[in-house]
Protein backbone atom coordinates (compact mmCIF):
# COMPACT_ATOMS: atom_id res chain seq x y z
CA UNK A 1 0.00 0.00 0.00
CA UNK A 2 2.87 2.52 0.83
CA UNK A 3 4.59 1.99 -2.60
CA UNK A 4 0.89 2.79 -4.49
CA UNK A 5 0.69 6.20 -2.55
CA UNK A 6 4.46 6.62 -3.54
CA UNK A 7 3.55 5.78 -7.07
CA UNK A 8 0.13 8.47 -6.66
CA UNK A 9 2.38 10.96 -5.01
CA UNK A 10 5.04 11.00 -7.74
CA UNK A 11 2.54 11.40 -10.09
CA UNK A 12 1.09 14.11 -8.89
CA UNK A 13 4.72 15.93 -8.34
CA UNK A 14 5.64 15.05 -12.01
CA UNK A 15 2.19 16.16 -13.86
CA UNK A 16 -0.76 17.36 -12.21
CA UNK A 17 -3.88 15.90 -13.64
CA UNK A 18 -6.57 18.46 -15.16
CA UNK A 19 -8.70 17.74 -12.38
CA UNK A 20 -6.11 18.12 -9.56
CA UNK A 21 -7.23 21.25 -7.30
CA UNK A 22 -4.84 24.35 -8.38
CA UNK A 23 -2.39 25.51 -5.44
CA UNK A 24 -4.14 28.69 -4.07
CA UNK A 25 -7.78 27.69 -4.78
CA UNK A 26 -10.47 27.27 -2.73
CA UNK A 27 -12.43 24.19 -2.33
CA UNK A 28 -15.46 26.47 -4.01
CA UNK A 29 -13.74 27.92 -6.74
CA UNK A 30 -11.88 24.31 -7.79
CA UNK A 31 -15.44 22.49 -7.61
CA UNK A 32 -16.75 25.75 -10.01
CA UNK A 33 -14.20 24.96 -12.81
CA UNK A 34 -15.98 21.60 -12.70
CA UNK A 35 -19.26 22.23 -13.63
CA UNK A 36 -20.65 23.33 -17.74
CA UNK A 37 -24.08 24.42 -17.42
CA UNK A 38 -26.04 23.88 -20.58
CA UNK A 39 -27.18 27.88 -20.92
CA UNK A 40 -23.46 28.34 -21.02
CA UNK A 41 -22.34 27.18 -24.15
CA UNK A 42 -23.68 27.65 -27.18
CA UNK A 43 -24.08 24.79 -30.01
CA UNK A 44 -21.41 24.65 -32.49
CA UNK A 45 -22.56 24.84 -35.89
CA UNK A 46 -19.09 25.43 -37.65
CA UNK A 47 -17.17 22.30 -35.70
CA UNK A 48 -18.55 19.78 -38.82
CA UNK A 49 -19.48 22.74 -40.77
CA UNK A 50 -16.94 20.95 -43.77
CA UNK A 51 -18.91 18.15 -43.62
CA UNK A 52 -22.54 20.20 -44.67
CA UNK A 53 -20.43 21.95 -46.76
CA UNK A 54 -20.05 18.93 -48.63
CA UNK A 55 -23.51 17.86 -48.36
CA UNK A 56 -26.23 19.67 -45.97
CA UNK A 57 -27.70 16.09 -44.81
CA UNK A 58 -24.40 16.54 -42.51
CA UNK A 59 -25.18 19.51 -40.64
CA UNK A 60 -24.92 19.27 -36.91
CA UNK A 61 -23.90 21.34 -34.36
CA UNK A 62 -21.66 20.38 -31.08
CA UNK A 63 -22.25 21.55 -27.59
CA UNK A 64 -18.85 20.43 -25.42
CA UNK A 65 -18.85 19.72 -21.88
CA UNK A 66 -16.02 17.91 -21.26
CA UNK A 67 -12.66 18.32 -23.33
CA UNK A 68 -13.54 19.02 -26.91
CA UNK A 69 -14.31 15.62 -28.47
CA UNK A 70 -13.47 14.69 -32.30
CA UNK A 71 -14.76 16.91 -33.71
CA UNK A 72 -11.00 18.80 -35.01
CA UNK A 73 -12.16 21.98 -32.71
CA UNK A 74 -8.50 22.07 -31.09
CA UNK A 75 -9.47 24.42 -27.50
CA UNK A 76 -12.80 25.80 -25.96
CA UNK A 77 -11.98 27.34 -23.02
CA UNK A 78 -15.55 26.64 -21.88
CA UNK A 79 -15.30 22.94 -21.34
CA UNK A 80 -13.89 20.98 -18.18
CA UNK A 81 -10.78 19.62 -19.06
CA UNK A 82 -10.55 16.32 -20.32
CA UNK A 83 -8.54 14.19 -18.17
CA UNK A 84 -10.15 10.14 -19.52
CA UNK A 85 -12.99 10.73 -21.83
CA UNK A 86 -14.73 13.79 -23.98
CA UNK A 87 -18.49 14.32 -23.44
CA UNK A 88 -20.48 16.59 -25.53
CA UNK A 89 -24.33 17.04 -26.63
CA UNK A 90 -24.76 16.78 -30.80
CA UNK A 91 -27.45 18.41 -32.56
CA UNK A 92 -28.93 15.87 -35.41
CA UNK A 93 -31.72 18.09 -37.95
CA UNK A 94 -34.55 15.77 -39.03
CA UNK A 95 -33.38 13.49 -41.91
CA UNK A 96 -29.62 14.73 -40.91
CA UNK A 97 -26.81 12.23 -40.63
CA UNK A 98 -23.30 11.86 -39.37
CA UNK A 99 -21.81 10.09 -42.13
CA UNK A 100 -19.57 6.83 -41.39
CA UNK A 101 -16.60 6.72 -39.43
CA UNK A 102 -14.42 5.08 -36.93
CA UNK A 103 -12.19 6.01 -34.38
CA UNK A 104 -9.14 3.90 -33.83
CA UNK A 105 -8.24 5.13 -30.37
CA UNK A 106 -11.20 4.90 -28.84
CA UNK A 107 -14.55 3.57 -27.72
CA UNK A 108 -17.13 6.07 -28.49
CA UNK A 109 -21.07 6.24 -26.75
CA UNK A 110 -24.19 7.51 -28.12
CA UNK A 111 -26.40 8.12 -25.85
CA UNK A 112 -30.23 9.42 -27.36
CA UNK A 113 -31.49 12.64 -25.33
CA UNK A 114 -34.33 13.35 -27.20
CA UNK A 115 -35.53 12.16 -30.72
CA UNK A 116 -34.78 9.00 -32.95
CA UNK A 117 -31.65 8.11 -34.12
CA UNK A 118 -30.57 4.97 -36.51
CA UNK A 119 -27.18 3.65 -35.86
CA UNK A 120 -25.44 1.76 -38.68
CA UNK A 121 -22.09 -0.28 -37.25
CA UNK A 122 -19.76 -1.98 -39.43
CA UNK A 123 -16.73 -4.04 -39.67
CA UNK A 124 -14.78 -6.49 -41.64
CA UNK A 125 -18.08 -6.54 -44.33
CA UNK A 126 -20.55 -7.15 -41.71
CA UNK A 127 -23.43 -4.53 -41.16
CA UNK A 128 -25.58 -3.94 -38.22
CA UNK A 129 -28.38 -1.04 -37.48
CA UNK A 130 -30.73 -0.24 -35.12
CA UNK A 131 -33.33 2.41 -33.79
CA UNK A 132 -32.56 3.70 -30.66
CA UNK A 133 -35.01 6.38 -28.84
CA UNK A 134 -34.92 8.38 -25.70
CA UNK A 135 -32.67 7.33 -22.94
CA UNK A 136 -31.12 4.44 -25.25
CA UNK A 137 -27.78 4.55 -25.92
CA UNK A 138 -24.57 2.27 -27.83
CA UNK A 139 -21.10 1.69 -27.34
CA UNK A 140 -19.48 1.42 -30.15
CA UNK A 141 -15.58 0.07 -30.03
CA UNK A 142 -12.44 1.55 -31.40
CA UNK A 143 -11.95 0.79 -35.00
CA UNK A 144 -15.44 -0.19 -35.53
CA UNK A 145 -17.55 2.38 -38.22
CA UNK A 146 -20.37 3.85 -37.12
CA UNK A 147 -22.78 6.39 -38.61
CA UNK A 148 -26.01 8.18 -37.22
CA UNK A 149 -29.30 9.21 -38.91
CA UNK A 150 -32.32 11.03 -37.24
CA UNK A 151 -35.34 9.32 -38.46
CA UNK A 152 -37.77 11.26 -36.46
CA UNK A 153 -39.62 14.33 -37.16
CA UNK A 154 -37.48 16.67 -34.86
CA UNK A 155 -34.12 17.34 -34.02
CA UNK A 156 -32.87 14.72 -31.81
CA UNK A 157 -30.06 15.60 -29.39
CA UNK A 158 -27.66 12.73 -28.63
CA UNK A 159 -25.17 12.35 -26.04
CA UNK A 160 -21.95 11.77 -26.88
CA UNK A 161 -18.33 10.40 -25.13
CA UNK A 162 -15.29 9.31 -26.48
CA UNK A 163 -13.20 7.19 -24.34
CA UNK A 164 -9.82 9.73 -24.98
CA UNK A 165 -8.92 12.91 -23.40
CA UNK A 166 -8.04 13.89 -26.72
CA UNK A 167 -9.36 11.70 -29.44
CA UNK A 168 -7.98 11.20 -32.66
CA UNK A 169 -9.38 13.11 -35.72
CA UNK A 170 -11.73 10.48 -37.18
CA UNK A 171 -11.49 8.53 -40.58
CA UNK A 172 -14.15 8.02 -43.11
CA UNK A 173 -14.52 4.74 -45.29
CA UNK A 174 -12.10 5.33 -48.02
CA UNK A 175 -14.94 4.82 -50.88
CA UNK A 176 -16.72 7.99 -49.16
CA UNK A 177 -16.24 11.55 -50.40
CA UNK A 178 -15.57 12.68 -47.30
CA UNK A 179 -12.02 10.88 -47.27
CA UNK A 180 -10.95 12.86 -49.73
CA UNK A 181 -11.93 16.19 -48.41
CA UNK A 182 -9.20 18.29 -46.42
CA UNK A 183 -10.71 20.07 -42.98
Amino acid sequence: MAHEIDIVTERKKSSPRSWDKPPGATFEEWMKTRIARVDDRPYDWNALKFQADFDPKYRRAQKRFIGTGATGVAKDAGTIPAENFTLSNMVIPAGGEGPMHLHTDAEEVFFVLRGKIKVMVEQDGEHYETVLGERDCISIPPSVYRGEINVGEEDAIIMVMIGSPKPETPTYPADHPLAKIKR
